[in-house]
């Protein structure tokens, strides 16, 4: 926040929300109204709405994230505004994330931890807290776009014998992996470990479901670091407390925070991180200038790092 304000109050009359937490709809709303620029977080939605609120004036959005389904990408086009988001930027950084909660979910190493500080930790037993190894093991991919195939990438060195991948068509880019594309039923009913990284979109809402959990190996190893809305997670309870499926690893919710009371929570076979995929120093701070950047972009009629094409 204190690198994007530095950026932009030498340019422009800056309205700051300063706060970490999401700004209040009725603020947003009063804050926006008569601005040409709206530089958003994930958190919050921009809709016809806001940008009713906003005015005529309004040129621009800049969001500081890859994702845009908090957007109303309709009424945005509908207004001739512009969007700036930040692609590639966090792409190291979720893959890097996404392999860590693999392995910890895998692994079961939030229960050897949580087994450690409550005393469960006695004498060496054979199969106490054994989990599941990549090596030899068959990978799926859900999506081998930007961070998918970074995923991938980082995946190969631990001995993965097979990386299938589904999406819309096949990516030429995947030969760099071995990656073979395969039908989504192929995939998960083949995989032991499933990762998904697709964007969400009217067609992937809610593609992780009952159907999709039961083609799935019971040893099998589901993770998501996409967007929650992705999965069902009824159906992902019912999959993990059935022993339908061995674990799942979560980046992402529905909805974000998830309450504390959420039955996911409950189960030991679950791994849940608040959405920190892109959570290091130097990715923050690349997006938090990217976005600034394209903000002031569309300010002043120029390029834009990485517009949105709408």
């Amino acid at each position: 926040i204190n690198l994007i304000k530095k950026m932009l109050v030498f340019l422009c009359k800056v309205s700051l929300w300063d706060s970490d937490e999401p700004i209040p709809r009725t603020d947003l709303l009063q804050g926006v109204s008569g601005a040409h620029g709206i530089l958003c977080l994930l958190s919050d939605r921009i809709d016809a709405e806001v940008i009713n609120a906003a005015g005529p004036n309004l040129k621009v959005i800049s969001t500081l994230s890859v994702g845009f389904d908090h957007l109303a990408v309709g009424e945005i086009k509908k207004r001739g505004v512009r969007v700036g988001y930040t692609p590639d930027v966090l792409t190291d950084a979720t893959a890097e994330l996404t392999v860590a909660l693999l392995l910890a979910t895998a692994r079961r190493i939030p229960e050897g931890v949580e087994e450690v500080k409550n005393g469960g930790w006695s004498s060496w037993k054979p199969l106490w807290l054994c989990g599941y190894g990549l090596s030899g093991s068959t990978v799926g991919v859900i999506g081998l776009g930007r961070i998918g195939l970074a995923i991938a990438r980082r995946l190969k060195p631990f001995g993965v014998k097979r990386l299938l991948y589904s999406g819309r068509t096949s990516k030429p880019q995947a030969a760099e992996v071995d990656g073979e594309f395969a039908s989504l039923d192929r995939l998960v009913s083949e995989s032991d470990f499933v990762v998904v990284s697709c964007s969400l979109t009217p067609e992937t809402q809610g593609l992780c479901d009952k159907a999709l959990f039961s083609k799935m190996k019971k040893t099998a190893v589901f993770v998501n670091t996409s967007r929650g809305a992705v999965v069902n997670q009824e159906d992902l309870h019912e999959a993990l407390s059935s022993g339908r499926i061995a674990a799942a690893g979560l980046d992402v919710t529905t909805p974000e925070p998830l309450p504390t009371d959420h039955p996911l929570l409950k189960l030991k076979n679950c791994v849940i991180l608040p959405h920190i995929g892109s959570a290091t120093y130097s990715t923050r701070g690349i997006m938090a200038e990217l976005c600034a950047n394209n903000l002031l972009a569309g300010l002043t009629g120029s390029a834009m790092p990485s517009e949105l094409a709408l």
